[in-house]
């Protein structure tokens, strides 16, 4: 055996002794780090924010928060209000009054509510411009209502923003504040103060639990008007964004839950004792406890990928404690002396345990990087609770064996309680070497079914689609976007770079003709169903100054008049210039809403409008595209972008790792073939069946590698161990399944069963991922039971015949060399 790996296994083998000898001091150092790192979880936070995907530095996200400085947040809250025979009815009308009211005085976080109610309404009166509510003068005669109708069905900016084209359904648009009550300072203070200076203060954008207090509010007092002439749907990015917290809340209990019952009586039944299940439940719990402290010590909140993290790491935490407890309890059935087996457990393990968990955190930090920030915190701080996991493994598990009175089986009665197993791992060993052709045979098979299956796999990034079919949001995200042509927005800034640069006509009719080609834009199921800026603003100003006739809705072009007339708009009591302009009429806003649809087709689309912007303003303004689609859209590109490079790495460091372990090249390249078989597998598997690849599915490469090496590192280590001692490679195998194979199977079986209570989620994304898991986890036992020994006897086979062949060659030389007696 080389002599490094002899004299490391020795280290844990004193390592063992120390801890038994040291037992009380180790374990209340062991519990003063646990409290350090516990002491840290009342700042637990969440955050399911569009943003939140993405790093703080990130240049898509700057600009974004720029614009929401600027504008406050384009994240609108659309509360759909249907009723099949129209809208225009009085008592619908005053319910509509009512409920708009309630949502006014009771709605906290609050910037701004619009609807047919205070919606805005532009028009001449004896010379002099009145900006006033559609409603303001409230109708008492059919006449009057009649009139009501005819000017909203006939406003431009109202359809598919405020009102159905048929006139049966009306939304309630809510935005909420750009920033939290802590925040300092008005994200609009100053407009109509252009040369006030103010110093800069840092504000604290809505956090998760403002946003989810206003949906919730909104959705108590939508139960009070919800009927069947007065059918309520609430949808919009504020509301998805609640729901993903309630469902994060709900799965983290359960998963938890689920996972201690689950990994607790398989505990039970393979140690068959109250200190095989509590032991490693105390440790597993302890690493998921240590890891989130972490995450709330840096500030880090738990985001959507990241509430794995819990049940993943009481899973993955697991499997070196089950190898070390299955050793232990082995030796000391037979010794009956807990320091010897303790020490002996630990100089067996040890090293093995140590590579198993730095190639599954390998694996894992292999995400670290990733720009997008959700994944990044996933790799770096589930790689960091697989090292916590491994110090308390290593240390505490060891310190508490060393202090519980524990009563040893008996060599009979434990060799009575294993015999069936035995004899199951020696069938395997069997068939896995004396049929070692077959199983390659059947494994290349595999592969190319594999291969074909990989072809076929797309990319795809729809968080609607993370709901079930049914769910109330996903039906009302759909039936606005049917029935009002969008719930997305994309944002396009227009920077002149000079004060008033928006009063020149050059200006304002680069906007009515960007409105013209960005409307007509179709790419498959994207459109653009409704658009906005301040020419829309201008347009009713010059119509109302003008007699209110119809042919006067257009653009003035001399620049002396649009001046003028933004004047007397800002004049007229309105705000509404500050949606779409800052103070200096420096930059526009346009708004182009479209269907919530898959982020992979937002790149395109984004670049399309930006071609026409550039191509209309020209040299004359700078162009920005942001929003809550365009954020959507850099979160799946850098995802994709990233996920070639996290696997590459991961390879890389895991096969490192292996070679060093191992001490042979050949062997160590040839052991990772078992380990990548299940991954292409799965994902040959994701492309038959169509499961795209997306934000949760691209994890899986990384996350299995890291974790099916594990079974391939506790067989090689001992394989290797043995084969070196006798020189024959079924022997080895025989000797490293009843030693390690046990283990190997159990901790597959937690691990799987770990990634399989996923699949309990309300959330199909959640579903998805947890399924192809746990096949890959399983995969890679089999592969481990099966392959690996298959593929060490044919390196044996062939090392044999070449060493034949040489000793043929060399005594034909010899002959050749000797000649004729």
């Amino acid at each position: 055996m080389t002599t490094w790996r002899h004299r490391i296994e020795q280290g844990f083998e004193n390592f063992g002794h120390f801890i038994f000898r040291r037992r009380w001091l180790v374990i209340a150092a062991m519990l003063l780090v646990a409290a350090g790192f516990l002491s840290q979880l009342p700042k637990t936070t969440l955050d399911t924010s569009t943003e939140g995907f993405l790093q703080k530095d990130d240049p898509i996200l700057l600009t974004y928060n720029a614009f929401r400085e600027q504008f406050g947040r384009d994240e609108l809250m659309l509360i759909a209000v249907t009723r099949p025979e129209g809208v225009f009815e009085p008592a619908f009308l005053a319910k509509l009054r009512d409920f708009h009211r309630e949502l006014e005085n009771e709605l906290p976080h609050i910037d701004d509510i619009t609807s047919l109610v205070n919606a805005r309404n532009t028009r001449g009166a004896k010379g002099e411009l009145i900006v006033e509510d559609l409603l303001e003068q409230w109708p008492e005669t059919p006449k009057q209502l009649a009139a009501i109708r005819q000017r909203a069905q006939e406003n431009p900016v109202y359809r598919n923003m405020l009102l159905s084209q048929d006139a049966t359904i009306t939304t309630i648009v809510v935005k909420t504040n750009a920033y939290g009550d802590d925040g300092e300072g008005d994200a609009l203070a100053g407009f109509d103060e252009p040369d006030a200076t103010a110093a800069p203060v840092k504000r604290r954008f809505l956090n998760d639990t403002e946003n989810s207090a206003v949906v919730r509010k909104a959705a108590e007092i939508a139960a009070r008007y919800q009927g069947e002439d007065f059918r309520i749907q609430m949808a919009g990015a504020p509301v998805f964004n609640d729901v993903l917290k309630t469902s994060m809340q709900e799965n983290i209990r359960r998963f938890m839950g689920m996972a201690l019952l689950i990994i607790g009586g398989l505990l039970y039944l393979m140690f068959r004792r109250v200190s095989g299940v509590l032991l490693p439940l105390l440790v597993v719990v302890l690493s998921v406890l240590s890891t989130v402290g972490l995450m709330s010590f840096t500030g880090t909140p738990i985001k959507l990928p990241t509430q794995i993290l819990p049940s993943f790491l009481l899973a993955v935490g697991i499997g070196a404690t089950v190898h070390l407890l299955a050793i232990f309890f082995r030796h000391f059935h037979k010794s009956d002396n807990k320091e010897e087996s303790l020490a002996y457990t630990m100089g067996h393990s040890g090293l093995a345990i140590v590579m198993t968990s730095l190639t599954t955190a390998a694996g894992l930090a292999s995400f670290a990087g990733t720009p997008v920030a959700p994944i990044s915190d996933l790799g770096f701080f589930s790689a960091a609770g697989v090292l916590i996991a491994l110090l308390y493994s290593l240390v505490l598990l060891p310190a508490l064996l060393a202090v519980l009175p524990l009563k040893s089986a008996g060599a009979k009665g434990s060799a009575a309680r294993h015999a069936r197993m035995d004899g199951f791992l020696l069938a395997v060993a069997d068939f896995s070497v004396n049929r070692y052709r077959p199983i390659l045979a059947v494994s290349a098979v595999v592969f190319l079914i594999g291969l074909a299956g990989v072809l076929q796999v797309r990319f795809s990034h729809m968080p609607l689609h993370w709901l079930h079919a049914d769910e109330p949001l996903r039906l009302a995200t759909s039936y606005i976007d049917e029935k009002m042509k969008g719930s997305s927005t994309v944002e396009v800034i227009i920077k002149t770079g000079r004060e008033n640069g928006l009063y020149e006509p050059a200006i304002l009719n680069g906007l009515e003709t960007l409105r013209t080609e960005v409307e007509a834009i179709r790419q498959g199921e994207l459109f653009v169903g409704k658009t906005l800026s301040v020419a829309d603003i201008l347009k009713e100003t010059n119509r109302a100054l003008h007699e209110n006739r119809p042919e006067a809705y257009v653009l003035p072009q001399d620049r002396a008049l649009i001046a003028q007339e933004f004047l007397l708009f800002e004049n007229s009591g309105s705000d509404d210039l500050q949606d779409f302009v800052d103070s200096g009429f420096t930059q526009a806003r346009f708004t182009a809403k479209t269907p919530w649809l898959d982020s992979l087709v937002y790149p395109q689309f984004i670049r399309t409008i930006d071609e026409k912007a550039r191509a209309i303003f020209g040299s004359n303004a700078e162009i920005t595209i942001t929003g809550t689609a365009a954020l959507f859209g850099r979160t799946f590109a850098a995802a994709i972008e990233s996920t070639a490079q996290s696997y590459l790495w991961a390879f890389i460091v895991i096969t490192l790792m292996m070679i060093a372990l191992l001490g042979n090249l050949r062997m160590g390249l040839v052991s990772m073939i078992p380990n990548l078989l299940p991954i292409f597998l799965t994902i040959g598997l994701m492309g038959w069946v169509g499961i795209p690849l997306d934000m949760f599915t691209m994890l899986i490469g990384s996350i299995a590698i890291g974790l099916a090496v594990d079974d391939t590192i506790h067989f090689m280590h001992n394989y290797r161990r043995y084969h070196h001692t006798s020189g024959d490679v079924k022997h080895a195998v025989e000797q490293t399944l009843l030693g390690a194979g046990r283990a190997m199977l159990m901790a597959t079986i937690v691990l799987s069963t770990g990634f399989f209570i996923y699949m309990f989620s309300n959330l199909n994304n959640l579903f998805a991922f947890g399924l192809l898991t746990g096949f890959t986890i399983i995969s890679a036992l089999v592969a481990d039971f099966l392959l690996t020994p298959a593929l060490m006897t044919a390196m044996s086979s062939r090392m044999v015949s070449e060493q034949e062949d040489h000793r043929y060659e060399d005594a034909e030389d010899e002959s050749e060399t000797n000649g004729p007696a």
